[in-house]
């Protein structure tokens, strides 16, 4: 599983987290990616691991809610790699805050960001995997997409990625490209460690708490989600698409 031999990825968000476990995943598995973070220094740290490793990457600053940014950067990595495989839609952020206290700021950047950042993205890069007729996209969404207290935002952000997925899954099928999301629960991150501070809860203590409601029993690392993005770029996935994969140790 996982040779991805003579592809080409794309990452979002890949500066750290998820993003940065999933890039040097895909490159273990033999991809050259490209590390796409807010600012190319956000996206070093992978482009070094890989590096370290054998591997091929470049690190491509990008703010995914700009058609103009998002666009240069398609141009820039396709002329560089000379075609594209692999999309994994992964940016994202948190405003955190009850819904009477919520700002439409607060609002409109987690929703630019998560959904029309994907779709933006997604539309750029399509275009190289439609010329190929190959493609796999793979769209990070959450297991908040369910509803979560305080992440209105978060929440109708994840959700609409799943419908977002399936509709990419219909309109692009034809072309042999298959698109998914991965929905993970509760990951051990730079963003959920600030999430728990902000509040003023100790890390350790949250994870702790979260592990007692996880029938698995402990909470997750970025690398259980790469793991199963890999398999859905894998041509081992090739029929699966359009699919909503919870990844949370049981947790629903």
């Amino acid at each position: 599983m996982g040779n991805l031999q003579g592809k080409v990825a794309v990452v979002t968000g890949a500066g750290k987290g998820i993003g940065a476990a999933t890039a040097v995943k895909l490159a273990d598995d033999g991809a050259k990616v490209a590390v796409i973070d807010l600012k190319e220094e956000f996206g070093r740290h992978t482009v070094d691991t890989i590096q370290s490793k054998g591997g091929e990457a470049i690190a491509v600053g990008c703010d995914v809610s700009s058609r103009e940014e998002v666009d240069a950067a398609a141009d820039h990595i396709h002329s560089r790699f000379g075609r594209v495989d692999i999309l994994v839609n992964n940016a994202g952020v948190t405003r955190d805050n009850l819904l009477f206290k919520m700002s439409e700021d607060e609002w409109d950047i987690v929703l630019d960001t998560h959904l029309k950042g994907s779709f933006l993205v997604t539309k750029a890069f399509q275009q190289y995997m439609v010329e190929q007729k190959y493609g796999k996209i793979v769209t990070t969404s959450s297991l908040g997409a369910l509803g979560k207290r305080g992440q209105a935002n978060y929440s109708a952000a994840k959700a609409g990625l799943q419908g977002l997925t399936r509709t990419f899954a219909l309109e692009l099928g034809k072309f042999n490209i298959n698109a998914n999301c991965v929905a993970p629960g509760f990951i051990e991150t730079d963003m959920t460690r600030a999430t728990a501070e902000r509040q003023g809860m100790d890390f350790d203590e949250v994870k702790k708490g979260a592990s007692k409601s996880i029938p698995i029993g402990r909470v997750g690392q970025p690398e259980d989600i790469a793991n199963v993005v890999s398999f859905l770029v894998s041509d081992e996935a090739s029929y699966v698409t359009g699919e909503v994969l919870y990844v949370g140790g049981g947790a629903r």
